[in-house]
């Protein structure tokens, strides 16, 4: 579920300044955040001059705007349309308790309007006010030109950079994850720590795989949920050839996880998807994990949690589905290209065309074709490519990221199951990176570029180590 923008935003005054330029600077900004649907909580005109806010008495009325409205203020906006009281704009986050992102915006000049009445001096302002944040111990963001009409292309696409990281902050900050089932035992890979988790105010809800398995086998195949849940599965994939009783089986599993999800209000989930599955309900839960990522309640696999919370933050930053892959297999000699490739549960918009459920043949080859079926399988089309991975690290103490763009490529590739081929710059730095730091197999991949709000939410706000890469 994607959560509204709600922004409390200052708009910084000093009254040295003519009060047109605050008035003027308002009208702007508003019309720039109703045409991005982002809503502001702001002073009205009548609380002070324009609704701005400079000083201590402004400052404590906008923060007890902020603090009716702090349920809803995802971040916080300071626009200067002219110098600005960086005392008050600081005054106003302290007093109202607010820890969320913060963006500092200012007005350009005009080099034929620089008379007393008619200048803005926010270029100098918006340094004093960083300045302060900083003091402060404020965590803030900053546009990359130092000064941007609220109109112009540049600002709003920076205000929509900042709307993602606000979404990946506060959905991080509230996150609960369902982990179903125990790591696969072969899989050491997957370990993570909740305890460092929840220190970042990710919680984790866990049930035990047969408590799921045991509800599921007590519904009857004409069960009407269980009816819809296979019609539903039908609608998703082309699953021709595919036994009927697998599909029964999908459908009984469906149903008891959502109602467990729905239960306990969990948003992403990592899934113990072999071989208790194979032995103990005679299928692969792949396309139901599909299903639940593409309707934006991302589902990672062999109980990757930290899987899960990649997957959940490039969803976030990206406002569009995301996937858990394995770094796979080389390229041939080409050593910025590589294979992502997966058993099959990514969301259907990832494939080109209508992808197909089949069965596993990795896992049939031990657990028998007939108990695997439910992965799907079908190829990335070319496009770009975020990707992103979460760790745990226990020995330090912290959590840690590295995040980075590049693009899926329609490059030949003759194999089997969920796949891509991809080319990221520097790939065998990035590589070296992951391998040298002790991060997991698995990384999570959108099919955007979102690489710049994931570094700065996961850096600047959530205080997680992060590598950004760049090759």
């Amino acid at each position: 579920m994607q959560h509204k923008t709600v922004l409390g935003v200052i708009l910084g005054n000093r009254d040295f300044f003519p009060d047109s330029l605050i008035t003027a600077g308002r009208q702007e900004l508003l019309a720039v955040l109703d045409e991005l649907g982002i809503e502001p909580v702001l002073l009205d005109p009548a609380d002070s001059v324009a609704g701005s806010v400079e000083t201590w008495e402004d400052a404590k009325k906008c923060a007890a705007l902020f603090d009716e409205h702090r349920k809803r203020i995802t971040g916080i906006l300071i626009s200067l349309p002219n110098f600005g009281d960086e005392k008050a704009a600081v005054d106003t986050i302290k007093l109202s308790g607010l820890q969320v992102p913060i963006l500092v915006h200012a007005f350009p000049d005009d080099l034929d309007a620089l008379a007393p009445e008619t200048r803005r001096d926010a270029f100098c302002g918006k340094i004093s006010v960083c300045n302060n944040l900083y003091q402060y111990g404020y965590p803030y963001s900053v546009t990359r030109r130092h000064t941007l009409r609220p109109g112009s292309p540049a600002f709003k696409q920076e205000l929509a950079q900042f709307s993602r990281v606000c979404a990946v902050v506060h959905g991080l900050r509230h996150a609960r994850l369902g982990a179903v089932g125990a790591r696969p035992n072969a899989f050491n890979t997957t370990r993570y720590s909740e305890k460092l988790l929840q220190d970042s105010g990710i919680s984790v809800q866990t049930v035990d795989l047969s408590e799921i398995l045991g509800a599921a086998g007590k519904l009857a195949d004409d069960d009407a949920r269980v009816r819809a849940r296979v019609a539903e599965i039908q609608a998703y994939l082309n699953t021709a050839g595919v036994p009927s009783v697998a599909l029964l089986r999908m459908a009984r599993f469906g149903v008891v996880l959502d109602d467990w999800m729905q239960a306990l209000d969990i948003q992403a989930t990592a899934i113990q998807c072999w071989n208790s599955l194979q032995a103990n309900l005679g299928a692969n839960v792949c396309t139901l994990m599909s299903m639940m990522s593409e309707g934006l309640m991302p589902s990672a696999c062999e109980v990757d949690v930290t899987g899960a919370v990649s997957m959940y933050a490039l969803q976030l930053a990206s406002g569009a589905p995301s996937a858990l892959v394995d770094w796979n297999n080389d390229y041939g000699d080409e050593d910025d290209k590589c294979v992502l490739f997966h058993c099959g549960n990514w969301p259907r918009s990832f494939y080109s065309g209508q992808p197909d459920m089949e069965y596993a043949p990795i896992l049939g080859s031990t657990l028998g074709n007939d108990n695997t079926y439910g992965v799907i399988a079908g190829r990335v089309p070319a496009g770009p490519l975020s990707f992103a991975r979460v760790s745990s690290d226990d020995r330090r103490g912290c959590l840690k990221a590295y995040v980075g763009e590049g693009r899926f490529v329609d490059d030949p590739l003759d194999t089997f199951g969920s796949r891509a081929v991809i080319q990221v710059p520097g790939l065998q730095d990035l590589l070296l990176h992951i391998c040298k730091q002790g991060f997991e197999h698995h990384a999570a991949m959108s099919r955007s570029h979102c690489g710049a709000v994931l570094e700065e939410a996961l850096g600047a706000y959530m205080g997680w180590e992060v590598y950004r890469h760049h090759g």
